[in-house]
């Protein structure tokens, strides 16, 4: 191995250098500020669980995405999580599981897969995430959207989105209003999936196809959704919808596509994407899901955050803080006074150690701070 090769991370991974890791601190901080003040605990599971905890939580929860080895303690098989959702599901039905519901909890840490996604080539983000256990009704679902909008605003982002999306609607269709063949369901999925009409209908799915066009823009494409004739299979999910998006009140802007299923492997009746102005791909996803466990499946709605893309965005326009030179001799109350008030200080430990070597913007003198 060349000095070269020792100092690269494997693809995917990438270190977050003083700037960019003051703002992902901000960032976090901030999020997680918004999801306490609405009444969420932290929990922080741990990186490494039993594989088949992880992957048997939650349907659609993929094990292959992880990174996976055997414990030499136990001889079982271990996963480093790629998710913190099943994480939140198990803690709520062990060590939670005599809470009151609705059980509110929320997390923040890193997530690691194999392969990375689309487009990103980071394995390696951050995901910052509420959960509401015990609820999946309209009421849960306001509240999550919401808080997941007011979380992304205040952390810096600007020009959010909100695209809806029902997740289980080809189920339901499938069910009585636009009957399937249980082998044509996956296939009508996936021609919804690549908005595909001339697949939809070489697979028997000539039904579906004006869901093609029931997308963009909120109140344009829900007036389309309505018109299609479903015997009221979808008139409920309509009116949740039209509710959710009026609760937002112009604080985002609101898109749909009631087909997307990309993200949403484990969401049940409503799941919904986001976006802001000037970063790259989506920023966080959420929706309605069940916790399978205990002899018993639980229902609940919660949000994931992925705000790396943010942090890239807001590090590069963030102004530098002010901090303090503070030369040989200083007088240490005076520097530890500074501190107690929100100033960074900086100790010389040299005669050659200077303000501006040392990067700062002010020097301790007789009366105080002094701009350089």
């Amino acid at each position: 191995m060349t000095d070269v090769d020792s100092s690269l991370l494997p693809e995917g991974l990438e270190d977050r250098l003083p700037a960019e890791a003051a703002t992902t601190t901000r960032v976090m901080r901030s999020i997680q500020d918004v999801m306490h003040g609405h009444g969420y605990d932290r929990v922080l599971p741990p990186m490494i669980e039993f594989e088949k905890s992880l992957a048997a939580r939650m349907a659609g929860i993929q094990s292959r995405r992880m990174f996976r080895f055997t414990d030499p303690s136990s001889l079982r098989m271990m996963g480093l999580r790629s998710d913190h959702t099943p994480q939140i599901g198990r803690i709520a039905q062990t060590r939670l599981a005599e809470a009151a519901r609705p059980l509110r909890l929320m997390y923040a840490g890193q997530v690691l897969t194999i392969k990375s996604d689309g487009l990103n080539p980071a394995r390696e983000k951050l995901q910052c995430g509420a959960e509401l256990v015990g609820a999946d009704n309209l009421a849960a679902a306001t509240e999550i959207v919401s808080i997941a909008v007011e979380a992304l605003q205040a952390a810096g982002a600007r020009g959010v989105s909100v695209d809806f999306t029902l997740p289980d609607l080809v189920d339901t269709l499938a069910a009585k209003a636009f009957p399937l063949a249980p082998e044509q369901i996956e296939a009508v999925r996936r021609e919804l999936d690549t908005k595909d009409a001339g697949g939809l209908r070489d697979v028997g799915g000539e039904a579906y196809v004006p869901l093609l066009y029931a997308t963009g823009e909120f109140d344009s494409a829900i007036e389309k959704l309505s018109a299609i004739d479903a015997g009221g299979a979808l008139a409920s999910r309509i009116a949740a919808l039209r509710q959710i998006a009026a609760s937002l009140n112009g604080a985002a802007r609101l898109t749909l596509d009631p087909s997307e299923r990309h993200g949403f492997e484990y969401q049940t009746w409503f799941g919904f994407t986001l976006y802001a102005e000037g970063a790259r791909g989506p920023v966080g996803r959420g929706g309605t899901y069940r916790i399978a466990g205990n002899g018993k499946d639980e229902a609940a709605t919660g949000f994931s955050l992925y705000p790396d893309a943010l942090i890239d965005l807001l590090s590069a326009s963030e102004t530098p803080e002010d901090r303090v030179f503070l030369p040989l001799g200083h007088d240490r109350a005076e520097a530890a006074r500074l501190r107690s008030i929100g100033w960074r200080t900086v100790a010389a430990l040299s005669d050659a150690d200077s303000a501006q070597a040392l990067g700062c913007t002010h020097v301790l003198g007789a009366i105080g701070p002094e701009k350089v």
